[in-house]
């Protein structure tokens, strides 16, 4: 039986030039020799597509190279890298590419967040490879260990800080004691954050991370649609202060896990106990914590964002794929056989720490403790302080109650009938508390 010979190169078509497009081109030319041998075949950069090929480039950018025919550069190309980001024309281009027999490597998050299973059918039914190990969190491999260093195992639950900019705000919150709109500026000018943060601050980009990450750990389809979602836009410098006085710190959480219920996803801000291994995760690092039945606690630490970082990710998705071409076989499929149910953010089981400013009176503290009673959740701790200032003119305290673990929409009754208490002049703050 005749084999059919390796090739001797592969042609890669690059769509998107930005900070990461132009950091994989960089490498693709740099590290050319090295990847051919890691490959068995040379990596043959033919041409990258972009919307304005006029437009200023960074030097390293062979200008010869850029094409605004996107269409007809997928269609030369064993392997397609996409790196430009948004839904369209990414998922057009990328379903032509795989229709043609690409192999395709992606750093889009928000496209598998809403789409990723009509690119994996494509793919199955071609017989080429779909990776994307840089959508989920930059640098850090997660996808590949979640996906197939643990195939063997059950994953009970992930925790993850996966948007750097996040991070950086909290964190210059938490240490310079900065607003939340000071720290966001700071982020725009040392680049980590866009000048529309909405994305990063809202927790969209969060959101679709989760969606990726559940999907994998649980072996179920999961779509941003289907992850709740708030961001840090309500986070105050004093809740980072009070954070700090009952030993947390404030992190942006992406939090995927599976109970009786089904698979829950959601993004939200929560307290960290300060022991935790997340807690100390600084600046724009990511990190994800990953809770397994027999491997136990894991962490995947680095840089989440950047261009070289997120490169780095893509590159060691492109070697995989193309050694799948040079020597047969393709890398695993979509797994989702487990089709879970999705469960309700109602049905979420976790802990509140409630910030309130009651009147400074005897019998307040028994009312509080009697409506959560009455709602069915148990109170781990309760901190009383003064306020330094009388609100409404009427002397008050701040009462910080914290929560044993209790569904979600338990404990969200409690704090509306807290809130309806005569003592109670203002919710000041309402926090989960994940991690411990």
């Amino acid at each position: 039986m005749a084999t059919v010979p390796a090739p001797s190169a592969l042609r890669v078509a690059l769509l998107g030039c930005g900070v990461v497009g132009t950091q994989v081109a960089r490498l693709l030319s740099d590290q050319s020799d090295d990847l051919a041998a890691r490959v068995g075949a040379r990596l043959e950069l033919v041409g990258i597509a972009v919307r304005d090929a006029a437009a200023p480039r960074d030097p390293s950018i062979d200008r010869a190279l850029l094409t605004e025919d996107a269409e007809t550069l997928v269609d030369g190309a064993d392997i397609v890298i996409e790196v430009m980001g948004g839904i369209e024309p990414a998922r057009t281009l990328l379903l032509r590419a795989i229709a043609g027999g690409a192999s395709v490597v992606t750093a889009n998050k928000a496209l598998l967040a809403e789409d990723g299973p009509t690119l994996y059918r494509a793919a199955d039914e071609a017989g080429v490879d779909v990776y994307y190990e840089a959508a989920v969190a930059g640098a850090i491999p997660i996808v590949r260990p979640v996906r197939e260093s643990l195939a063997g195992d059950t994953i009970q639950r992930v925790l993850g800080i996966v948007n750097g900019t996040t991070n950086y705000v909290l964190d210059q919150m938490a240490t310079h004691g900065l607003a939340l709109d000071d720290a966001v500026r700071q982020a725009q000018e040392l680049g980590f954050a866009e000048a529309d943060p909405t994305a990063d601050v809202e927790g969209y980009d969060a959101a679709a991370k989760a969606a990726i990450l559940a999907s994998l750990a649980f072996h179920t389809r999961v779509t941003i649609d289907d992850v709740s979602r708030e961001g840090i836009t309500s986070v105050t410098a004093e809740d980072v202060a009070w954070a700090r006085q009952t030993g947390h710190v404030i992190k942006l959480l992406a939090i995927c896990e599976a109970s009786e219920a089904g698979v829950s996803a959601r993004v939200h801000p929560a307290l960290v106990p300060e022991q935790h291994p997340l807690a100390g995760v600084r600046g724009a690092f990511n990190a994800v914590f990953v809770e397994a039945e027999a491997a136990g606690e894991l962490m995947f630490y680095g840089r989440g964002a950047g261009g070289a970082p997120t490169a780095s990710a893509v590159l060691g998705d492109v070697v995989s794929v193309a050694r799948h071409r040079v020597l047969g076989g393709k890398g695993p499929a979509e797994s989702h056989y487990a089709q879970l149910p999705i469960a309700p953010a109602s049905s979420a089981v976790t802990r509140y720490q409630v910030r309130i400013a009651v009147s400074d009176r005897p019998g307040v503290l028994a009312q509080v403790a009697q409506v959560v009673a009455e709602h069915s959740v148990s109170i781990e701790a309760v901190r009383q302080a003064p306020i330094e200032s009388s609100l409404d003119g009427v002397t008050a305290a701040h009462l910080v109650i914290t929560t044993h673990h209790a569904p979600e929409s338990a404990l969200a009754g409690t704090v509306a009938a807290i809130a309806d208490l005569d003592a109670v002049q203002g919710i000041l703050s309402v926090l989960r508390v994940e991690g411990s």
